[in-house]
C-alpha cells in the first residue's frame, strides 16, 4: 500500500552527486505536488457503553470516543495499519488465533467537518486537507539559505 506523505518530493544534493565528498550541509529542496488528496474519516462510539451515571457525561465520553476512532482511521489511511497474526494448529485443527493490529503516526490539521448522534451511537465526521498539511510543514521545517552554487 502506497502511503501518503506531506511532502512529495525530497531531493538531497549530495545524491545527484554520487560520490562527491563535500563539508558543506546537505540541501534539500522541497516541491509541492501538483494535486494534495484530502481524506475523509469516521469516527462511532456507542453511547450506552460509556462509563458514565448521567445521559450528559456519557454523550461527551461518546464524543470523545467517536473523535479518537475517526482520528485512528486516519492514521491508517496515512501511516497504514501492522497486523500482526498468531494461529496454533494442533491435530490438524487450529486451536487459537491471536490478530493484532496496530498503527502509530501523527496527524495535524485534520478538522472535525461534523458530529451528530445517530440512534445508540455518536458520530464524528474528519477531513485531513494534505495543502493544509503541506503549510504546516512548510511552517515548521527550518529555512535553509543558499549561500554559492557550484555547476559542476
Amino acid at each position: 500500500m502506497m502511503r501518503l506523505l506531506p511532502v512529495a518530493m525530497v531531493v538531497a544534493a549530495s545524491a545527484l552527486f554520487g560520490g562527491c565528498a563535500s563539508n558543506e550541509p546537505e540541501v534539500i529542496m522541497l516541491q509541492a505536488p501538483q494535486q494534495l488528496p484530502k481524506l475523509t474519516a469516521t469516527g462511532y462510539a456507542p453511547l450506552k457503553e460509556q462509563p458514565a451515571r448521567s445521559h450528559a457525561q456519557k454523550v461527551l465520553m461518546a464524543m470523545q470516543a467517536s473523535k479518537i476512532a475517526a482520528y485512528r482511521e486516519l492514521a491508517e489511511q496515512v501511516y497504514g495499519q501492522q497486523v500482526s497474526a498468531n494461529t496454533t494448529v494442533d491435530d490438524w485443527l487450529v486451536k487459537d488465533e491471536q490478530i493484532r493490529t496496530s498503527v502509530k503516526g501523527i496527524i495535524r490539521g485534520a478538522k472535525v467537518v461534523k458530529t451528530y448522534p445517530v440512534d445508540d451511537f455518536y458520530v464524528t465526521e474528519l477531513e485531513l486537507d494534505f495543502e493544509q498539511v503541506w503549510r504546516l510543514y512548510q511552517q515548521s521545517a527550518q529555512q535553509q539559505q543558499m549561500r554559492q552554487v557550484q555547476y559542476f
